[in-house]
């Protein structure tokens, strides 16, 4: 008897190892996956400018890395003594306007760097969505609680997301052309758009997002939204609010996603770092113990000999 429906994936064709190096970028789902790959310590680059929700911010964000256009005074606004961007999260906000342009184009240069070895990009979409700012005519990433009234919220239609995508594709193949592309998009809902517009959105996002994936090498498509609309139909697989997928939810696509495109070596290495992160965080009732110091001389000898065979992986804050 079948109690679940199943969604099927097909198998990555360029597996993940611990000698690849990931970019992820787009909605807070992507920081979700982000923070499983950075806790079994494999090489990736999260979020550089913090989340971004829609297509246009993720391409304009490329736009910049490929073409090297830093950050100026003009892209920066202050208000209620905080500097911020536009085209950024809030999370890059800061105190002066030298600290935010710093950091800011910090992320770009980062980017630019890491794309060009990068052999994976992993990019998590998030709404179709988005606030034009009404003084600027310009689209932005991010209204930072500016009053509702500077801006005009836009739909995207399907054919300017296809664009959008293909172009954010285009981008990153002009400074890596070997690198495979990940797609999935998130499955967060955004109720304050409303419920009915929510499905809308990602009703687009998904149609433009396989229009772009028909006949393209390298572009593929990883269902987290199906995961979670079908395989996990049910709110107890959801977080408090009822819109984001509980730590469990999180955990069985990441399972599913590690099953389609993690090396079976890297799945042993995983389980290697996985005892290692747990040694560590290892709270003894007698630090001074005989015992405990055994166990920390046994720990410190796993992580020597995972050093060996990986010499770039670092279970210690730098």
């Amino acid at each position: 008897m079948k109690l679940q429906t199943q969604v099927s994936i097909p198998e990555g064709k360029s597996k993940i190892d611990y000698r690849s190096k990931i970019v992820l970028l787009g909605s807070c789902f992507s920081e979700n996956i982000g923070e499983k790959f950075q806790y079994y310590k494999f090489q990736s680059l999260q979020n550089p400018l913090g989340i971004l929700f829609h297509p246009f911010a993720i391409e304009r964000f490329l736009q910049r890395v490929v073409q090297q256009e830093k950050f100026a005074t003009k892209d920066i606004f202050q208000h209620q003594e905080i500097y911020s961007c536009f085209e950024a999260h809030s999370r890059m906000n800061a105190l002066s306007e030298d600290e935010i342009l710093q950091n800011l184009n910090a992320a770009l240069e980062e980017t630019f760097q890491f794309l060009k070895k990068a052999s994976h990009v992993i990019i998590t979409l998030g709404t179709s969505w988005i606030y034009k700012h009404v003084e600027q005519n310009t689209y932005v990433a991010n209204c930072h609680k500016i009053p509702q009234k500077n801006f005009r919220k836009e739909l995207s239609s399907i054919a300017e997301l296809e664009k959008s995508i293909q172009t954010s594709v285009e981008y990153i193949r002009q400074l890596n052309s070997d690198c495979q592309f990940i797609f999935t998009v998130s499955p967060v809902r955004h109720s304050k758009d409303g419920f009915v517009e929510n499905l809308r959105s990602k009703s687009h996002l998904i149609s433009a997002l396989h229009q772009v994936l028909e006949n393209k090498n390298q572009l593929n498509y990883f269902p987290s939204y199906e995961l979670m609309m079908d395989e996990l139909r049910d709110y107890r697989f959801y977080a408090e609010d009822l819109l984001h997928p509980s730590k469990i939810a999180v955990q069985y696509i990441w399972e599913k996603f590690a099953e389609t495109w993690f090396s079976s070596e890297s799945l042993k290495t995983m389980t290697e770092v996985e005892k290692i992160q747990q040694g560590l965080h290892h709270r003894a009732f007698n630090p001074k113990s005989e015992a405990h110091q055994q166990f920390q001389e046994k720990l410190q000898q796993r992580i020597k000999n995972l050093q060996k065979e990986l010499p770039h992986l670092s279970f210690y804050k730098k």
